[in-house]
């Protein structure tokens, strides 16, 4: 018997498993599944990336784009003033509610009497 054929048979199918079992995977995680589209996206978003940041195919800087990473630096800065504000009084908020009610207790007594 000769058992030659089923060496590329056992390869084919091991290939077509595996891409099943990448697919499945990509599927259930919900990734893209089409890698030529993904590849042409890819590629879009870096070029249209670059044109954002002024590095058209001109390759000279664009004022516009200069003035959008002005706004969006000024925005960060805003937003991460915010953000510490707002930490601040989650530690307040988390130190009322994990402190025993006794002590926040004599802390609004002792407020009070001041």
């Amino acid at each position: 018997m000769d058992m030659g054929w089923m060496v590329p048979v056992g390869i084919v199918g091991a290939v077509s498993a595996r891409h099943a079992f990448t697919t499945w995977v990509k599927a259930k995680h919900g990734y893209p599944l089409e890698e030529a589209q993904n590849r042409q996206a890819r590629k879009m978003r870096r070029m249209q990336r670059m044109m954002w940041m002024g590095y058209g195919p001109d390759g000279g800087d664009d004022i516009e784009a200069e003035r959008k990473i002005m706004l969006l630096s000024n925005e960060n800065e805003k937003l991460t003033g915010q953000v510490s504000r707002l930490e601040e009084r989650i530690a307040v908020l988390e130190r009322i509610a994990t402190d025993p009610a006794e002590r926040t207790a004599r802390e609004i007594e002792a407020l009070r009497d001041r």
